[in-house]
């Protein structure tokens, strides 16, 4: 990563199909949870070691955007956000469907060191060429996820907007937009490649 992360906010359940494949209602306005900044390292050609014995663990494949300066009210995204990169956000999802059931933060289940592992940055793109190209996770060499902004529930602008009302947006803070559908177990051995369209993002190997 070029730059320090400062806040690592995360968007929960913003593709429908994945909210309904872990049994989970459709938010009415977007959910969001943090990570600590100790949880980004970047992914590219990288080995993440992820927490033993701690139950199942997934792996969710996410769009982020990185904001380049302090947010002002009416400020577009294509304003707000300069460079995006793709990222794996790590769950322990033994333990977050506790926390869950407890009512509890989900700190635990997704703010360990290395659960969110960030690809190299590129410009962001124009709205035309988000909505044309999918991200992709291939997994072991098999693609297990493919997103699209389109498929999103909450858009980019009101993702940023939402976040800055409440919490506050400010340079350098990133925004995990939300996973598609197909989350899957991760186990040490396994590899990642993430892609923009064609273009290979990063890749990185389970230690």
């Amino acid at each position: 990563m070029s730059r320090a992360v400062n806040n690592v906010y995360c968007v929960g359940r913003n593709y429908k199909l994945h909210a309904e494949e872990l049994g989970n209602q459709v938010p009415a306005e977007p959910l969001i949870f943090l990570k600590p900044s100790h949880a980004a390292v970047a992914l590219d050609k990288a080995i993440i070691h992820l927490p033993k014995d701690a139950g199942l663990i997934h792996y969710e494949g996410e769009l982020v955007l990185r904001i380049a300066r302090d947010y002002v009210p009416g400020m577009s995204v294509e304003e707000l956000v300069d460079v995006m990169a793709l990222g794996l956000d790590f769950t322990l999802r033994d333990v977050h469907n506790d926390l869950q059931k407890k009512g509890l933060p989900w700190t635990p289940a997704k703010g360990f060191k290395n659960a969110a592992p960030l690809t190299p940055y590129i410009a962001f793109p124009e709205q035309e060429e988000l909505e044309a190209t999918d991200f992709t996770v291939r997994k072991n060499g098999i693609e297990v996820q493919r997103g699209n902004v389109q498929n999103m529930i909450f858009s980019l602008q009101k993702i940023v907007e939402f976040i800055a009302s409440r919490y506050g947006l400010g340079k350098d803070d990133i925004i995990f937009t939300g996973t598609p559908a197909g989350v899957g177990p991760v186990v040490p051995g396994d590899s990642f490649e993430l892609f923009w369209g064609d273009t290979l993002m990063g890749t990185c190997l389970i230690g």
